[in-house]
């Protein structure tokens, strides 16, 4: 049976409309249907089934995420504007930041190396501290802008391609193979980049997405006063 675009939409309002439930939620491992209690801050919440967290509430998880995001984005903008290694052969120096050295990269014939470099180590990064900030400055706002879910949909992606770790690993072991041949000076940037490091993930462990969720409006405001009925009762 073929519907009719005045049934799909007629089918879509009886029948496609969401639960008046907003404790409900579905693991994401074994997709079993269960309810999330109220949790103290710092509780956690896990599977019946598999045992999978499925929601750890942090306690004042929009004010020290934004602390720790303010804190990387001043992290970061040091990282990148000052030297990050210095090299001493033969009486000359030479020194390079992190994006001169996917420039460098890139002056060698290794083009593929330095893109990888320049969106990792540079781009991700910035793009997740910035999508962060957004997030969390957006949700504090009444009420809260569409554009937040957006960038909460996609910042997952950002947090996974931001790798500063495994360039610092890479760097290290670099050090240690040219130190017989140089003398390797230490930048600031290193160290910045360390301590970034730990920043970064402060900030991903402080943050509460389900929260910001919680604040978005919802698309359908009638499923949306059903959801806050079913809550009050």
């Amino acid at each position: 049976m073929v519907l009719t675009r005045l049934d799909q939409e007629s089918y879509r309002q009886t029948y496609n409309q969401p639960l008046a439930d907003r404790s409900l939620i579905s693991c994401p491992h074994c997709d079993l249907m269960q309810r999330l209690p109220d949790l103290a801050p710092g509780a956690s919440a896990r599977c019946a089934r598999c045992n999978l967290e499925l929601w750890r509430r942090r306690e004042d998880s929009l004010n020290r995420t934004l602390a720790l995001a303010i804190g990387a984005a001043l992290l970061y903008a040091v990282a990148n504007s000052v030297p990050m290694l210095g090299l001493t052969v033969v009486g000359r120096e030479a020194f390079t930041t992190v994006l001169g050295g996917a420039q460098h990269l890139w002056e060698d014939g290794r083009e593929t190396v330095a893109a990888l470099v320049l969106f990792t180590a540079i781009i991700a990064p910035a793009l997740q501290i910035g999508f962060m900030l957004a997030i969390v400055l957006g949700a504090r706002r009444q009420p809260v802008p569409r554009w937040v879910g957006f960038l909460l949909r996609h910042h997952r992606i950002t947090h996974t391609w931001s790798m500063i770790e495994v360039m610092m690993l890479g760097v290290l072991v670099a050090l240690i193979k040219i130190a017989d041949y140089a003398t390797v000076i230490p930048g600031l940037a290193l160290f910045v980049l360390g301590a970034l490091v730990f920043v970064l993930a402060g900030m991903q462990s402080s943050f509460d997405a389900r929260e910001v969720w919680e604040r978005i409006e919802w698309a359908d405001a009638r499923a949306a006063q059903a959801a806050a009925d079913c809550n009050d009762g």
